[in-house]
């Protein structure tokens, strides 16, 4: 693991981390949270996180990436701005959970740095059930993109992986619970 991962391990689970029961966006119950918002949004945190979805990006060749809001928000920020410094420019669009309801009436917001056909990568926090994933997936590509690539700060291992693979696409995650628990104890 590399010192950048392991850094990025140890501020998740001091800021976004959180025992208890919870009920999860998914409806599904469980024993713990995760806030990645609270990592995103910390300087660190989000230089870390945009570092290694570039690093993930790299080898993909996309246009952009995107996500829905309000989680992918600050992950799809990182990698566009570190995408600039580092001269490898991925501009970004969010997914709106509704459309606007005036103006263009629009679900993806960002378009104008795109082009029809476009493959880009789909950013989320945090994958359970995939459910959100599949909903943006929906819409970018009805907005003309291709999504070659899906990836997430962490898996938490309970479906979602299996769900965006019986819809043909792969998830790769920096973290499953299990690895980042592990990191956590190295």
């Amino acid at each position: 693991m590399t010192d950048m991962k392991k850094r990025l391990a140890t501020l998740l689970l001091e800021l976004s981390y959180v025992e208890g029961e919870v009920t999860l966006t998914s409806g599904k119950k469980s024993d713990y949270y995760f806030d990645c918002k609270q990592t995103a949004l910390h300087p660190e945190g989000g230089f870390l996180i945009g570092s290694l979805f570039l690093d993930m990006l790299a080898p993909l060749r996309v246009a952009g990436v995107g996500g829905m809001t309000l989680g992918a928000d600050p992950l799809v920020s990182a990698v566009s701005v570190l995408s600039h410094v580092n001269r490898c420019p991925m501009p970004g669009f969010i997914i709106r959970k509704q459309p606007k309801g005036h103006g263009t009436n629009q679900y993806l917001e960002g378009l104008k740095n795109f082009h029809d056909g476009d493959r880009v990568a789909l950013l989320e926090d945090v994958v359970t059930t995939g459910g959100t994933l599949l909903t943006s997936v929906e819409r970018v590509r009805a907005a003309g993109f291709e999504v070659a690539a899906v990836l997430c700060v962490l898996d938490r291992e309970e479906g979602g992986r299996e769900r965006l693979a019986e819809a043909g696409l792969e998830l790769r995650s920096i973290f499953t619970r299990k690895e980042l628990l592990a990191a956590a104890r190295s």
